[in-house]
């Protein structure tokens, strides 16, 4: 006799949002089922791998395991974003407007968005901008980069509730997807979610950032209130939580102190080389896992494992 798993039967679906334009875009959403449930619903768009490009050189922030990769285009955004695609086969770029932290480079928004546009012009995958998470230079930055980039339909991060009227109104002028950022908690999801709502922007215009926390640094906590969101959103039909997720992986786990020991500094954690690779995998697919829709990763050898995760679970 066969077995026949018990099926459980959902009244929401996650809605579908699209990111870029022509025929490299990329859209995701749309299950009906929890992650790789396909014997209870449907799962049409597999998730999606963004590879990360920081608009500056990293220097020290990186470890050399990150940088061995990229050494020759570390300090030119565009043949960086380019080496993604061409050499490693990204399907998307996430930009790390780095330089524009106040607390750091602090360069002016004016010089930070042209470097943005000039990525977006040299490569044909779809783009996430990612900025570095303070209000007053995330609305002057963003707010260049969605008129310059129109019709690019980038995916701009992170939309916080201190920003949301300013950035929001800024995507939905120029036609950009918005990720909505909050502090891990399915409250404050819903409720930016609403905001962005009562501002105008579309439902399918929406991505979901819950914060990401790296393996040993909080994965625990972001799981869970990531299987929260999709309970919620697939099982209680509530549809202001419907919307794909985004996980902004990379950088959260290559500052961790384990991703940039030596051999030497800490021998019991085995081959350093490897071990960063290993973290921000495990972390990637414990998202996916959890409801994950896109991850942001660094290393070629991680897009590797995760993507031969994904084909594997889709098949």
């Amino acid at each position: 006799m066969a077995f026949e798993p018990t099926k459980q039967k959902y009244t929401g679906a996650i809605r579908q949002v699209t990111i870029g334009t022509g025929p490299k875009a990329i859209t995701v959403g749309g299950r009906s089922c929890f992650p790789f449930y396909t014997f209870e619903g449907e799962m049409p768009n597999p998730p999606r791998i963004a590879m990360e490009v920081w608009d500056k050189d990293p220097g020290p922030d990186w470890p050399d395991t990150a940088k061995e990769p990229f050494a020759d285009v570390l300090g030119d955004p565009v043949a960086w974003a380019k080496k993604c695609v061409e050499v490693y086969g990204a399907e998307m770029i996430a930009i790390q407007t780095r330089s524009a932290d106040p607390n750091d480079d602090n360069r002016p928004a004016e010089e930070v968005a042209a470097v943005v546009k000039k990525v977006v012009d040299a490569v044909d995958v779809p783009v996430v901008v990612w900025g570095v998470g303070n209000h007053e230079k995330d609305i002057e930055v963003m707010r260049l980069v969605t008129e310059q980039c129109s019709g690019k339909h980038l995916a701009i991060a992170p939309v916080e509730e201190g920003d949301h009227k300013q950035i929001g109104a800024a995507c939905m002028a120029y036609d950009h997807v918005v990720v909505a950022s909050t502090p891990i908690d399915v409250n404050l999801a819903k409720q930016l979610n609403v905001l962005l709502g009562n501002l105008g922007v579309r439902d399918d215009n929406i991505l979901i950032d819950p914060t990401t926390g790296a393996l040993g640094y909080g994965l625990e906590y972001t799981y869970s209130v990531m299987e929260r969101i999709t309970q919620a959103a697939l099982a209680q039909g509530d549809d202001k939580l419907a919307n794909p997720i985004i996980n902004n992986i990379g950088i959260e786990v290559w500052k961790t102190k384990e991703a940039g020991q030596t051999a030497e500094e800490a021998p019991e954690l085995g081959d350093p080389k490897k071990r960063a690779v290993m973290m921000e995998a495990v972390t990637a697919v414990s998202f996916l896992l959890a409801g994950s829709d896109i991850v942001i990763l660094r290393h070629p050898e991680t897009v590797k494992l995760v993507k031969g995760f994904i084909e594997r679970m889709m098949a």
